[in-house]
């Protein structure tokens, strides 16, 4: 194959946009603890005209507007190179990264509407790694390799799970699933390019409290590989692409103590995950660690250190033909072939009851609780009088599902949900990647990856490997199985086109599969193309305006100083007078807002060793009175850090008012300079 890899910076505003994930409206971004990146690599015929883009991009999920506007961007640079068939983009499924990308009414409720400063950093990063990725296409191999993740998942609706017949139940040993599949690509000299891979866990290490930017667990296992494979750079920079991507993680949690009562500390892993007082709001999930840092950074090293193992065994070589298949379809309408006599279909998009009642690793509002079965006539009511009642075709439909939100059929300003979903596969010889719009439960993910492989084996393309690429191309939230949909659990409650969803997935997926083994793709039909709404920037956003520094002092000055001295493992910490992260945001795709810098006396002058990228780093923002704000910088100083003379700088952009127009205005600070002594 040629083979190419390709990393940008896609972290957009870390400050005042909320974080997608928990659909919290109260996590709002104010700081920086790691970048987000867009990963990519291309796989093309040396000889003839086919080829796939993979992508993984550290955030929440990709929207169909990012889809579409990147779709738009691609064609215009490489005219029909890069279509809606052989471009893959999967969302890694980060909590802590900002969201307002969406052109769906329904996500602008938590995240202030549509936010073109965080939509335009995705779509850029996402399109750049894809540039960079072709840019550096050569001949190489592909070997792929797999194996087990042990310590790192808990499924958090297991009650949902044994629901699930137990003869299903029986051939599995786990009730998540462990297996993660690896790539590793080399150049025909050997030397490494990337590795891309797949596995199952919900990257919520940190949690709803979080106000800093990052790419949590499967972000920090990225981190830690490229730091091995590029030595000597700097976090963010280096050829080597090292990406961790989402699978099919709807039930599974990386909070691996399962959940407790946050008040009394009792156990709260009931059908209902509610607390004796509290009720479900304080029932919440815990990480291995002392704290959701550590938990992070534990479960990441979990998976960095099982894919490293995995990679340098790596010895099944991938071979044989590219192809991709993709349809687009109206899942609020989909027919489904159970069996000879029964026919099914899927409903207009909703949401239940238990949406509201959130997860053990991020609790919704309101004390809604998992397991609704029965509305609630008081939120009923209240929804009647706001959204419209849902129509009994609707409610029928989605039985035994009690319908909190009809989004199917709210239209204003213009539609809460989309209809038409991508379904997309990509074989790469041997590998077949499902790209699927959502977050398929354990048990799903399954069936669906042994009705694809069947399907192949019956068209004579024997021994596929299947796996599954979570939160590509649209967000559809939840796919549970029928079993699991009628206890009505979160993910259920969050299975938006009925208890059928899954079936008819199935049915496409494996439409699609016979396609690609009988050399077929081109006669699928395309399906309706989704809308492209004319949204201009909807949001809620304070916006920017000029700011001030106190009195006797201007930005970048400092406010608190470090200290003379530090050791290992303790914290140097100083703050600044600051301004709007957003301004610089504004300004730049990728901007730097810190690093942490050596004195060497040998060329008597200061050497980064780290930049905002790092983990060991934190940025914190926090907003004043009247247009002043402040900055605090932080480093962790790990252990085995170099004794020497160090210092942190910040960089920063103000907001003035010149000749009656706004202006951005760059500057920085430093700290003293301080020792790091030997332990």
């Amino acid at each position: 194959y040629l083979v190419g890899v390709g990393r940008a910076d896609c972290t957009g505003p870390v400050a005042q946009v909320p974080l997608m994930g928990y659909a919290n409206p109260e996590q709002v971004g104010g700081g920086l603890l790691s970048r987000l990146y867009s990963r990519a690599f291309i796989v093309a015929d040396p000889e003839g005209s086919a080829r796939v883009a993979f992508v993984s991009a550290d955030i929440g999920m990709v929207s169909q507007r990012v889809r579409l506007e990147v779709l738009k961007q691609l064609r215009s640079k490489y005219g029909e190179l890069y279509r809606q068939d052989n471009v893959i983009l999967s969302g890694t499924h980060t909590h802590s990264g900002p969201g307002g990308y969406f052109q769906y009414t329904l996500f602008w409720i938590t995240s202030k509407g549509l936010i073109k400063p965080a939509l335009n950093s995705i779509v850029n990063g996402i399109v750049k790694s894809i540039d960079i990725a072709h840019e550096n296409m050569k001949k190489g191999r592909i070997f792929i390799n797999r194996g087990t993740v042990e310590n790192s998942q808990i499924n958090r609706s297991p009650f949902s799970y044994l629901e699930n017949p137990e003869s299903e139940r029986k051939r599995y040993s786990s009730n998540t699933d462990k297996e993660m599949v690896v790539l590793k690509m080399v150049d025909e000299d050997g030397h490494e390019l990337g590795l891309f891979s797949w596995f199952a866990v919900h990257p919520v290490s940190m949690n709803n409290s979080n106000h800093l930017v990052n790419s949590d667990n499967v972000g920090y296992a990225s981190y830690l590989f490229e730091q091995e494979k590029n030595r000597g750079m700097l976090p963010g920079e280096g050829s080597f692409v090292a990406a961790f991507a989402s699978s099919n993680l709807g039930d599974v949690s990386p909070n691996t103590r399962g959940p407790f009562c946050a008040n009394t500390g009792e156990s709260c892993d009931n059908p209902q995950s509610s607390c004796p007082v509290g009720g479900a709001a304080m029932c919440m999930a815990k990480g291995p660690g002392n704290d959701m840092f550590e938990s992070t950074r534990i479960i990441g090293q979990n998976i960095y250190l099982k894919a490293k193992e995995l990679y340098e065994k790596a010895s099944q070589e991938v071979t044989g033909p590219l192809s991709s298949a993709h349809q687009w379809v109206n899942m609020s309408d989909v027919s489904v072939q159970l069996n000879a006599t029964h026919t099914v279909k899927t409903c207009k998009p909703a949401l239940g009851h238990s949406f509201a009642a959130g997860t053990i690793d991020g609790v919704g509002a309101f004390n809604f609780t998992q397991g609704s079965v029965e509305g609630d006539p008081f939120w009923d009511q209240i929804r009647d009088q706001l959204l419209g009642e849902p129509s009994n075709e609707t409610k029928a439909c989605h039985k035994p599902k009690p319908i909190l939100f009809s989004t199917g059929e709210m239209t204003w300003p213009h539609p809460w949900h989309p209809e038409i979903v991508d379904v997309q596969i990509a074989a790469i010889g041997s590998l077949a990647i499902l790209a699927v719009p959502g977050e398929f439960t354990t048990m799903s993910g399954r069936r669906l990856r042994e009705a694809v492989k069947n399907e192949f084996d019956s068209h004579g393309t024997r021994g596929m490997n299947v796996v599954i690429a979570g939160l590509c191309n649209v967000y559809t939230h939840y796919i549970t199985t029928y079993e699991e949909y009628q206890v009505q659990r979160y993910e259920a409650a969050s299975t938006i086109y009925g208890p059928h969803t899954l079936s008819a997935y199935i049915q496409l997926y494996r439409g699609l599969a016979k396609a690609i083994a009988l050399n077929a793709t081109q006669e699928l039909p395309r399906g309706p193309e989704p809308p492209l709404f004319k949204v201009t920037g909807v949001t809620l956003l304070p916006a920017l305006s000029a700011e001030k520094a106190p009195a006797n002092k201007t930005f970048g000055d400092v406010l608190e100083e470090v200290r003379q001295e530090y050791r290992e493992r303790e914290v140097a910490e100083v703050t600044f007078v600051g301004a709007n992260p957003r301004n610089s945001a504004e300004n730049a795709t990728e901007h730097n807002f810190l690093t942490v810098e050596r004195y060497s006396n040998i060329s008597s002058s200061w050497r980064v060793v780290l930049n905002d990228a790092s983990w060991d780093t934190r940025f914190y923002w926090s907003k004043g009175s009247r247009g002043q704000s402040n900055v605090t910088l932080q480093w962790h100083i790990p252990a085995g850090t170099e004794p020497g003379v160090y210092r942190l700088r910040y960089f920063g952009h103000y907001k003035k008012m010149s000749l009656f127009r706004l202006i951005t205005v760059p500057f920085e600070g430093s700290s003293s300079a301080f020792q790091i002594t030997a332990p």
